[in-house]
């Protein structure tokens, strides 16, 4: 929650998705021991450069802390995971803490997308576009990080299917010049923007995908953090 948290208020509210080997502690660590992007994120809002909005800290793993170290399964868990999203994780977190749903029925998550946001770094990445994929219902914005899903004309079938359309979405994405997914995630963006339902840009109010490349960054977390932050100063301008 933002400092200030008040329920007479609506918040936007963001999802992030951790990557392989790691936890839904990972990105801004316990109510006890925080990391450092959750300092960060506490500096941007009282600074600021971005409106106080909730964080949902989720894992995909799911018998065990360790499964997002084993590729095949996180594999198996990310594609899966937008059932206990939608059934489990949202009407928890928004049935509890005050945003834009005006209930936690799909018809209130539906109505209140466009303050609903879900990024990740790595295997993050392949969860926020595996949730592109299944929920733009509940979603406007994306923010993948480093890790690819599919190649650009699945992408566009899928927005096809969901009976939305290039205005109804919002894709931030990045990665690093010297990360070892660079290469295939430069080529998703690339052939989604070769399709009628993607348009580049640098603001949402020209396109709908955006695309920033760190010049020698690598796979790590100061990739993670620094990628996440300027990500969302770009969400709920």
């Amino acid at each position: 929650m933002p400092y200030g948290y008040s329920e007479d208020e609506q918040y936007d509210i963001m999802y992030l998705s951790h990557g392989g080997w790691s936890n839904e502690t990972t990105i801004m660590g316990t109510d006890t021991v925080p990391h450092a992007f959750k300092h960060i994120i506490d500096h941007a809002i009282e600074d600021g450069k971005m409106r106080p909005i909730l964080f949902v800290l989720l894992t995909y793993n799911n018998t065990s802390p360790s499964d997002s170290g084993d590729y095949g399964l996180a594999i198996q868990l990310t594609n899966n995971f937008h059932n206990e999203l939608l059934n489990d994780l949202m009407p928890a977190a928004e049935g509890k803490y005050s945003t834009y749903a005006e209930d936690t029925t799909s018809e209130g998550f539906s109505a209140s997308r466009d303050h609903r946001g879900f990024g990740g770094f790595s295997m993050g990445s392949v969860n926020t576009w595996r949730t592109f994929q299944y929920c733009l219902d509940y979603f406007r914005y994306f923010m993948p990080m480093s890790g690819s899903g599919y190649d650009g004309e699945s992408a566009a079938e899928f927005v096809r299917q969901s009976g939305h359309g290039p205005e109804n979405f919002f894709i931030y994405a990045l990665s690093g010049t010297a990360d070892f997914a660079y290469s295939a995630f430069k080529r998703q963006i690339d052939s989604m923007a070769q399709t009628d339902m993607f348009t580049l840009a640098d603001s949402e109010a020209d396109g709908n995908l955006a695309f920033r490349e760190r010049e020698g960054y690598e796979h790590d977390g100061r990739a993670s953090n620094e990628y996440t932050y300027n990500g969302l100063l770009y969400f709920w301008k």
